[in-house]
């Protein structure tokens, strides 16, 4: 072959390869945009920017998943055909679609939630099922479909909360960060939305389970809700139930049980001397505590097994309390 023919196959070649590149090059950035709305964040949902090569020898392309912010969600277009699918579509195979379902619940929940409250006895088990989904995008839009509709329902929706529960204490303790902080939000969410009365019953449960993380994040949680409760509150609740869970709580297996016990053993305290004092207030016309109330020590002692109440009060008395929590 003669050095021009040569040439000239090489510079063939390079053309081809170049080409190729640029086809394989446009592939990878290709992705679908979910709902069209203007997204806070996104995540990349392939180990590698490039598509990855079936056994069959298509070609599977990447997707990023857009995670909108409540605040930049806008309202929906055609309500009615956004419902009448909407069932169908949060239990599709199709992920991306599941995603975009999600979001629309969390436009429904915004924008028309006496329309959506119809529906949440069917849609709660499939967000539940979405919070469980291996796939880290479609259980991300799910926590964050929930932080939405606790906010948007509060009250309304704690009959059918004891599925979610679970799964928001699990994935708040998960080590994949970006679910960690969703579930995290919508731990808040849920504290901050829901009356501490009815959702502390809840919680209550958790605090006993055999999964050392669950009963971490119930504790937590449950100490964020009880200083939201009066002392009216707490009374009807029961002081000297809450203090056992202190109490029980401060020998936890996880440094995150133990912190939270201490931070409800501090509010408990503060309530409790709050109380004595202005009880002692209406009895005799002032704030300062009668010779005749108890004291925090001896109601400790009289609720606590001997060496319980010696570890609440270590925490008490050598805690300030400044330091104890004041809700989410």
């Amino acid at each position: 072959m003669s050095a021009s023919a040569l040439k000239d196959l090489n510079i063939s070649q390079s053309a081809d390869l170049e080409k190729g590149k640029d086809n394989s090059v446009k592939f990878c950035v290709s992705k679908p945009v979910l709902n069209g709305s203007k997204c806070a964040s996104k995540e990349e949902n392939a180990l590698s920017a490039c598509p990855d090569t079936g056994a069959n020898g298509n070609e599977a392309g990447t997707v990023d998943v857009e995670y909108i912010d409540s605040e930049n969600l806008v309202d929906l277009p055609d309500v009615d055909a956004t419902l009448s699918t909407l069932v169908k579509r949060l239990d599709s195979k199709d992920w991306v679609m599941t995603c975009e379902a999600l979001n629309n619940v969390r436009q429904l929940a915004i924008y028309h939630k006496e329309r959506l409250q119809e529906l949440l006895e069917p849609l709660v088990p499939l967000i539940v099922k979405s919070v469980k989904n291996p796939r880290s995008a479609v259980c991300k839009t799910a926590l964050m479909t929930c932080s939405d509709i606790f906010k948007a329902y509060g009250d309304l929706i704690v009959d059918s909360i004891d599925p979610l529960l679970v799964q928001l204490f699990l994935k708040a303790s998960q080590d994949k960060r970006f679910v960690c902080e969703a579930a995290e939000a919508a731990l808040i969410s849920m504290t901050s939305w829901i009356s501490p009365s009815v959702l502390l019953p809840r919680m209550q449960p958790y605090l006993k389970n055999r999964n050392p993380r669950i009963r971490a994040k119930a504790s937590v949680c449950f100490s964020k809700s009880v200083p939201r409760l009066d002392v009216e509150g707490i009374k009807e609740y029961g002081m000297d139930k809450l203090i056992q869970i202190a109490a029980t709580q401060l020998s936890d297996q996880l440094p995150e049980s133990r912190e939270a016990a201490r931070n409800l053993a501090l509010e408990l305290q503060v309530f409790y001397e709050k109380s004595q004092a202005s009880t002692s207030g209406e009895n005799e016309g002032e704030p300062s505590a009668s010779p005749d109330a108890e004291s925090w020590e001896s109601f400790c002692q009289s609720k606590l097994s001997a060496l319980s109440a010696q570890a609440i009060l270590r925490v008490t008395s050598t805690t300030p309390k400044e330091g104890a929590a004041v809700g989410c």
